[in-house]
C-alpha cells in the first residue's frame, strides 16, 4: 500500500515523501497514528501542490540570503574597541559584538551563533569572519578593528 508520510518516521521516511508498506502496517500504526494518509489521487494532488509551495518559499529565502551575501562583501564592518596604549584590546572582538556592528552597519539581523571568528581578535586590524546561513550558503567578511 502507498501512503503519504506526514512527519518524519525513524527508518521509513521525511515528511511529504511517498512510501510503499505493508497493508497492516498502514492501516493499524501509520495512519490511526496521524504519521500518514493513503496515497489516494486528492491526496498525491495535495502533495503537489504543498511541495510547490515549499519550493517558492525556499527560492525566496534563498533570493533574501543572496541579498544580504552581497552586502555583507560590500566593504568590511568597522567594529570599535577600546585599547591600550601599545593598541592591544582590552579583552578580544566576539560573535555578539560582530552580530551587533552587522545589524547597525549593514541592517541585517544576523545571529550570532552563525557567525565564526577565523582568527582571535586581540590587536587592531583587519579579520575575517565567516557566516553560515544553512544549507551550504556561507561567505566570508572582513571586520576592521578600529580604536574607540
Amino acid at each position: 500500500m502507498q501512503v503519504i508520510l506526514i512527519q518524519d518516521v525513524n527508518n521509513l521516511g521525511g515528511s511529504n515523501e511517498v512510501v510503499t508498506v505493508k497493508n497492516g502496517y498502514a492501516r493499524n500504526y501509520l495512519i490511526p497514528q496521524k504519521f500518514a494518509v493513503e496515497a489516494s489521487p486528492s491526496n498525491l494532488k495535495q502533495l503537489e501542490e504543498r511541495l510547490k509551495q515549499i519550493r517558492k518559499k525556499e527560492a525566496k529565502m534563498l533570493a533574501e540570503i543572496n541579498k544580504v551575501i552581497d552586502v555583507l562583501k560590500e566593504g568590511p564592518v568597522k567594529i570599535g574597541a577600546k585599547t591600550g596604549t601599545s593598541g592591544k584590546i582590552f579583552g578580544s572582538v566576539t560573535t555578539v559584538q560582530v552580530a551587533r556592528a552587522i545589524r547597525e552597519q549593514k541592517g541585517y539581523e544576523v545571529d550570532r551563533r552563525r557567525i565564526q571568528l577565523l582568527d582571535d581578535v586581540k590587536e587592531l586590524g583587519t579579520y575575517k569572519a565567516k557566516v553560515d546561513f544553512g544549507n551550504g550558503n556561507e561567505t566570508e567578511m572582513e571586520l576592521e578593528v578600529v580604536a574607540e
